[in-house]
């Protein structure tokens, strides 16, 4: 194993390790929201599980693969090892140190606060510092794959940039900017308010700041998803890329329009001026137009694959497609499901929609489609490849592999759906009890609560799957050599078209400028209305 392969896979390790423990939370989660009479439920064991859920499977699961995958991706696309690899174990070691931290606090019941961690609920200072530490050392990746493309640019300055790596510059440009927000949070807000230091926080402040991060948290996220569907999806196919500056075009877009929508989820909030709100709506709604354009272009990918293998008919090319690989079939499925997430998505940003549903089991059903469907089984699909490629071992247990992605497919079916139905019906997001004293209102809720947790058994049979194939492939299989993970050729060669998608420089610049427009004049004209604070609030 060549050195660079040890730090990906030591990441790799770590989310894999998270994706297990948040599962094991979410399983509790489901059969006590359909009302079970279970030992262990407890509100303090219910919100617990929540919270470690959340921040498990949504930050934790998510950046340490996201930088395995930048690790990998990087080197695989230059043919040459990462610049500066201590100050990658550096940061590997600087991150796992957090989140042992912020989990240690969660799981021994002193951070009960969710994965938004809202003011004026209050977590121990050891959640805020583990997740500033997390924070941190995921900047430390960002400054290896950036000096890395900087010598590598350095040293072919005619080449055009890789596009599994212009993807994830993309990635860590959203997350630099995007992490602005919730490291100011933490360390002026948070941090001195656990410790102590200060008696009273704002909300309202916190909940900006938080938005700032947690918007573009989700195209943190889905843009390395979509790196592994352009680059990786349609070799496995069997076919070619539709189109190379699309993909680019897609990524540039990310960057320019992530960051500056966060207010869409506080349109129910007090002090945000609504002209800021309606302008987070507009540009939500753009940044819906590239993943339109990823639809098209996959899609279209798969059909070139479809009919090279010998398609004639409209679409006697789905039956020529790999279904039984689960390197495809889980993007495949993951796409469908995300299809459905984004109408749903589209519902939540609407100005005057959004309140139909805010803060109803909806929206906990539309992010397991995004989030939960549209990166996880992604991520967990791809890794049916990049295991055996970083520890040069066999897969193992490959049957459960093939049927991992329709355990999940069928389960997110159930969950999220009855979720959202439920939610269309009033049922509040997050809640420990919801009979209400045997209101009839909420007994139209239970055969909704049921099917979710049916659907939460299903999900719950696919994570073990998972895991026992990452922990089999990982510790048991044989060793031998493993063929290369090539990247898709695009139909025809990008050559030197629209070379203004690879100048990261303008379209940071522009990025910068819109976050600037979208947050450093509301929050200034909110720290000038009259605030009065609240205290901490710690309910377990």
């Amino acid at each position: 194993m060549i050195p660079s392969h040890r730090l990906a896979l030591a990441n790799l390790w770590v989310a894999v390790s998270a994706f297990t423990i948040a599962s094991a939370m979410a399983l509790m989660q489901a059969l006590s929201r359909a009302d079970l009479d279970l030992p262990f439920r407890t509100p303090k064991m219910y919100y617990l599980s929540v919270t470690a859920h959340g921040v498990l499977m949504a930050i934790v699961f998510t950046t340490f693969f996201i930088m395995a995958l930048g690790y990998f991706f990087t080197e695989r696309a230059f043919h040459r090892s990462i610049e500066q690899r201590t100050v990658g174990w550096i940061s590997f070691g600087v991150a796992t140190l957090g989140t042992l931290m912020a989990s240690g606090a969660i799981l021994l019941g002193k951070a009960s606060v969710l994965y938004t961690f809202y003011p004026p609920l209050k977590a121990h200072p050891l959640f805020y510092i583990g997740a500033t530490l997390l924070i941190v050392g995921s900047w430390g990746w960002s400054w290896v794959l950036i000096r890395t493309y900087l010598v590598w640019k350095r040293e072919n300055p005619e080449s055009r940039t890789p596009l599994a790596v212009h993807g994830m510059l993309a990635t860590i440009i959203v997350w630099l900017l995007a992490t602005v927000g919730v490291a100011a949070e933490a360390l002026l807000l948070l941090i001195p308010w656990s410790l102590g230091f200060t008696e009273k926080i704002d909300p309202i402040l916190a909940r900006m700041l938080f938005w700032w991060f947690g918007h573009p948290l989700v195209y943190f996220w889905l843009i390395p998803a979509y790196v592994i569907w352009y680059t990786i999806t349609p070799k496995v196919a069997g076919g070619k890329l539709f189109s190379d500056p699309l993909a680019r075009l897609v990524f540039v877009m990310f960057i320019v329009l992530s960051t500056p929508v966060g207010f869409h989820h506080q349109l129910m909030d007090p002090g945000v001026d609504a002209t800021w709100k309606l302008f987070h709506v507009f540009n939500t709604q753009l940044i819906i137009f590239p993943s339109m354009l990823t639809a098209f272009t996959i899609i279209a990918s798969f059909e070139v694959a479809g009919r090279l293998k010998g398609a004639r008919g409209w679409f006697d090319w789905l039956e020529k497609l790999p279904w039984g690989d689960p390197a495809f079939s889980s993007v495949a499925l993951a796409m469908m499901i995300f299809a459905i997430g984004g109408w749903g998505g589209a519902i939540n940003a609407a100005y005057g929609m959004n309140a139909m549903v805010h803060n109803t089991a909806w929206v906990q059903g539309h992010f397991h489609l995004t989030v939960g469907t549209a990166t996880a089984l992604t991520f967990m699909g791809f890794s049916y490849r990049l295991m055996p490629a970083l520890t040069g071992r066999d897969l193992e247990l490959g049957l459960l592999a093939i049927i991992q992605p329709y355990l999940w497919f069928m389960g997110m079916l159930l969950f999220s759906i009855s979720n959202h139905l439920t939610g269309l019906q009033g049922m509040p997001r997050r809640i420990y009890q919801f009979q209400y004293g045997g209101s009839e209102i909420a007994q139209q809720w239970l055969p909704g609560t049921g099917i979710s947790a049916v659907g939460g058994l299903f999900l719950f049979g696919s994570a073990l799957c998972f895991a026992a194939v990452m922990l089999g492939t990982g510790l048991a299989g044989t060793k031998r050599p493993q063929k290369e993970i090539d990247f898709a050729e695009p139909i025809e060669p990008p050559g030197h078209k629209a070379m203004i998608l690879d100048n990261m420089k303008v379209w940071t610049a522009i990025a910068i400028v819109l976050v600037i427009a979208a947050y450093a004049l509301p929050i200034i004209q909110h720290l000038q209305l009259e605030r009065f604070g609240a205290r901490g609030l710690s309910p377990f």
